[in-house]
This record gives C-alpha cells, sequence and structure tokens, in this order.
C-alpha cells in the first residue's frame, strides 16, 4: 500500500516535495489583516515605549534635554511617530478585546470574526481621532 503513492519507491532526496500555501493562493481576508496588523502594533508598541522612555529620560536630565527632545516630538516626523504610536495602541486595545472574547468562547463564527476585525479597524481609528482631538483641545491649540 505504501508503494502505491506517489514517489513512495524513491529516496527522500528525489521525493516530490508538497507545496505549502502562499498568499498566490490565499486572497487577503479582514481577519488575516487583523492579525498581521496586530503582530505589527504590537512591535509599535515596544518602539514607542522607547520613545516614552527616552522622554522620561529627557525630563529627568534637565530643561535643556527635555526642550530638545520636545523639539523633535514637536516636528512633523515627531508628531507623525506620535500619531503613528496613538494608532498602534488604540488597534493592539480594539484587537485584545476582541481577542478576550475569543478567551472565552465567543466570535469564532465566520461572519462575527469578519465584523469584529472591521470594528476593531474602524475603533482604533475613531479612539485615535478622538485622543489627538481631546489632546490639541486641552492644549488650546485648535
Amino acid at each position: 500500500m505504501a508503494e502505491s503513492q506517489a514517489g513512495a519507491g524513491r529516496p527522500p532526496a528525489m521525493r516530490p516535495r508538497p507545496l505549502s500555501p502562499h498568499l498566490q493562493i490565499y486572497g487577503w481576508k479582514i481577519t488575516m489583516a487583523a492579525s498581521i496588523t496586530h503582530r505589527i502594533t504590537g512591535v509599535g508598541l515596544g518602539i514607542g515605549s522607547l520613545l516614552l522612555t527616552c522622554w522620561l529620560l529627557a525630563l529627568a536630565d534637565g530643561p535643556e534635554s527635555y526642550a530638545a527632545l520636545q523639539a523633535f516630538l514637536g516636528s512633523w516626523f515627531g508628531r507623525l511617530l506620535l500619531l503613528g504610536f496613538t494608532w498602534s495602541m488604540m488597534y493592539h486595545l480594539c484587537n485584545g478585546v476582541r481577542h478576550l472574547f475569543w478567551d472565552v468562547g465567543y466570535g469564532f463564527e465566520l461572519s462575527t470574526a469578519n465584523r469584529t476585525a472591521w470594528a476593531a479597524f474602524t475603533g482604533s481609528v475613531l479612539l485615535t481621532v478622538i485622543v489627538w482631538g481631546l489632546a490639541y483641545t486641552c492644549r488650546g491649540a485648535v
């Protein structure tokens, strides 16, 4: 019976290699994008934590260091980094809540998984806009 299988009588080096599914086989799905984005935002949170540590060290070092870092964070690139850090935090939060429901066994149906993935993306953008809007409003920069 084993001899009837394709490549069974050949030495291991000559057997045809199995083809693993890859991105040319699988189409992009919202759940796949949500999973990949969750991992990427986790890395972004790590990098943002380093930025927060630099801010705290500059604060502790004195007015000159703090002013220099504030000048960098106030630039367009610094604000872009802060915006990305904020969005990473909000997306990781929203998708983390989704994972908490999965931990108790809810939300595994395909339609529910798709809806909650879209909700995580939408909610993260809305929360980021709210946080930045409140920050600018409280700062008086509007």
